[in-house]
């Protein structure tokens, strides 16, 4: 059944390895089912209820993408949205507005993914735009494993600065990451894995990984907030709020699926990633799923890229990874001993991976290199893959033009290039 589900043998892989990289996935990411709850919590939502809709909207639209598009991605409500949605929407407008915003902005990305005008973005984007993404989401999320591990902190004068290496969790990260490091170069199935749990065991004397007293509980319930979402209140925020949350969806989720896809050998000849109708439908379905059941947006996570590393091709390694959320809802204390120190050597294993497409963007072509090297630069910077898309498009815009390029520019670069001016200068317009 699961070879006809997923076809495991066309893609290389066997369903060991796939509930490897869906295990490893889900514990790279399983952080947010405390974090998202922790900042939402912020607005007046139960904190509880939160967790439960987090739990909840992840497993469901999870499952979803592994089974209407047969990848290895998950989801679940994306960090920086959240943010927004909690100290910047709700803080004005309230929580019930938000939810509003939120759904909208998932039926606006519904209507263009089912029609097929995400095809059509996929098409326009540069090629050397999709291959410095993935090199810039490497960096990313190894500044996130650097920040989560300890080794990088901010500082005042310097912004940041090598953390403190005497500190217990930070030596541990660092133990982990040499313990991953080695594993990997050994080409040892399941390295990453296998480095997040002994990470995890080491910690256990070293006084950083925490056993509770329960291992189970029972979910929290979601009354409190399901079914809240305020939609006329909403639109009487403006266009430019729902858009917001529209664009930098559209631009995360595009970033992470090219990104990764990329790296794992899954784009086309063209350089396309087949089916990304049917991943962009499921994003958009989770954002309008999240917002119902009382969370904020719902996003493809650039944490897949840990169980693709581990060998995940398939939708059979994001059913384990949407399984795994769902019996989250009453394991929740046993995932939350797994300390951020022991997933962060992961992050940064993963960053590593993800450099390969740097060597396949054309350097000595000037108008190709500037908005290529813009974007890698500006994602870990920025602190946003949709900032550094955003900066992408509009330096390679404007080099070409300038450089008398301007056949090689789809028109609906044009567009994304317009549309990247107002997402990084709001005021503008």
């Amino acid at each position: 059944m699961l070879e006809r589900l997923f076809k495991l043998k066309e893609h290389g892989t066997d369903v060991r390895t796939e509930v490897i990289a869906g295990i490893t996935t889900f514990m790279t990411m399983a952080y947010i089912l405390f974090v998202n709850p922790d900042i939402l919590s912020a607005t007046g939502m139960p904190f509880g209820a939160v967790m439960t809709a987090t739990a909840l909207s992840a497993g469901i639209t999870t499952i979803l993408a592994g089974l209407m598009a047969n990848y290895p991605y998950a989801l679940a409500s994306g960090m920086g949205l959240n943010a927004f949605f909690a100290f910047v929407v709700a803080a004005e407008a309230g929580w019930e507005k938000a939810l509003g915003v939120v759904f909208l902005s998932g039926v606006i990305f519904l209507i263009l993914a089912v029609t097929g005008a995400i095809n059509v973005l996929d098409a326009a984007m540069p090629q050397t735009l999709k291959r410095a993404v993935g090199v810039g989401i490497g960096l990313f999320i190894t500044l996130i494993g650097l920040i989560n591990a300890g080794i990088i902190q901010g500082d005042p004068a310097t912004l940041i600065t090598r953390g403190n290496f005497a500190d217990k969790g930070t030596a541990l990260a660092l133990i982990g990451l040499l313990i991953t490091a080695v594993l990997v170069a050994k080409g040892v199935k399941g390295s990453i894995l296998l480095g997040i749990l002994i990470t995890t065991v080491i910690g256990i004397p070293m006084g950083v990984t925490q056993i509770s007293g329960s291992i189970i509980g029972k979910p929290a319930s979601l009354a409190p907030i399901a079914l809240k979402m305020d939609i006329k209140g909403a639109l009487s925020l403006g266009f430019m709020t729902i858009f917001s949350f529209w664009f930098v969806d559209v631009f995360d989720t595009v970033g992470t699926l090219m990104g990764t896809a990329s790296r794992a050998g899954m784009l086309d000849e063209n350089g396309q990633l087949p089916k990304i109708k049917q991943m962009m439908t499921v994003d958009a379905i989770g954002t309008c799923l999240g917002a119902a059941l009382g969370t904020s947006t719902v996003t493809t996570y650039v944490e897949s890229s840990a169980g693709i590393a581990e060998g995940g091709r398939t939708g059979l390694t994001a059913v384990v990874v949407g399984v795994l959320f769902l019996v989250s809802l009453i394991f929740a204390p046993l995932a939350g001993m797994i300390p951020s120190q022991a997933t962060a050597p992961a992050l940064i294993i993963v960053g590593v991976l993800m450099m390969g497409s740097v060597q396949y963007i054309d350097w000595f072509d000037f108008s190709e290199a500037f908005p290529a090297f813009i974007t890698i630069v500006m994602m870990p910077f920025a602190y946003s893959i949709s900032d550094g898309i955003s900066a992408g498009f509009i330096s390679y815009v404007a080099v070409k033009l300038l450089a008398g390029k301007a056949k090689e520019i789809h028109w609906l670069v044009y567009i994304l290039a317009a549309i990247s001016v107002i997402h990084l200068v709001p005021g503008l317009f």
